[in-house]
C-alpha cells in the first residue's frame, strides 16, 4: 500500500534560525534542491510569510514553471508551499505539499522534509505517486545540501 507522503529527516548542526532563514527565501532554493529541478525563483527577492506566491522555474527533462502558495508558516519551525502548474495546467498538474519541520534538540535542529500528495490533482497524481522512490533521495541530498549552506562548507574557497 502507497502512502501520500514521504518523509526524511536529518540532525543538522546549527540553530533552526539560518535553517529556516535559508527555507524562507525562494532566491536559495536552487543551491539547496537536492534533485537540481529548481531552476530560478520569480518571488521579487522577498522573504515569504503565510499566503505569499512565489513562481519558480522548472526543469526536468524540459522546462516549464511553477506557481506555488505558503500553506504552513511558523516562524524558525514550519514552513509548507502547495505547488501547481502555472494557468489552466494548475488544474490537472499539482497540489502537493513541500513542508519542512524544524525541531530544536541537542546538537543542533532536527529538520523533516515532507512530500505530501495528498491534495495532488488527478491524473498527475497517478504519475507523481510513481516518483516516491526518486523523491526520497532528491530530499535526503536536499537536506544534506542545506547542512552545508548552514555549515559554511559550501562557500567559495572551501574544500
Amino acid at each position: 500500500m502507497f502512502s501520500d507522503t514521504v518523509s526524511v529527516r536529518r540532525l543538522i548542526p546549527a540553530a533552526p534560525e539560518p535553517i529556516f532563514d535559508l527555507l524562507a527565501d525562494p532566491e536559495r532554493h536552487p543551491e539547496i534542491d537536492g534533485g537540481g529541478s529548481v531552476q530560478k525563483a520569480r518571488s521579487g527577492g522577498r522573504r515569504l510569510q503565510l499566503g505569499d506566491r512565489f513562481g519558480m522555474d522548472m526543469k526536468i527533462g524540459y522546462s516549464y514553471s511553477m506557481l506555488n502558495t505558503v500553506v504552513e508558516y511558523e516562524e524558525n519551525r514550519r514552513i509548507a508551499w502547495q505547488t501547481r502548474g502555472g494557468g489552466a495546467v494548475g488544474k490537472v498538474i499539482g497540489g502537493r505539499i513541500w513542508r519542512y519541520e524544524l525541531e530544536p534538540v541537542e546538537g543542533g535542529t532536527l529538520v523533516t522534509e515532507t512530500w505530501d500528495i495528498s491534495e495532488e490533482v488527478m491524473p498527475s497524481k497517478l504519475f507523481v505517486r510513481g516518483m516516491a522512490g526518486m523523491t526520497r533521495r532528491n530530499m535526503e541530498a536536499t537536506l544534506a545540501r542545506i547542512e552545508d549552506v548552514v555549515s559554511g562548507s559550501d562557500a567559495p574557497g572551501t574544500a
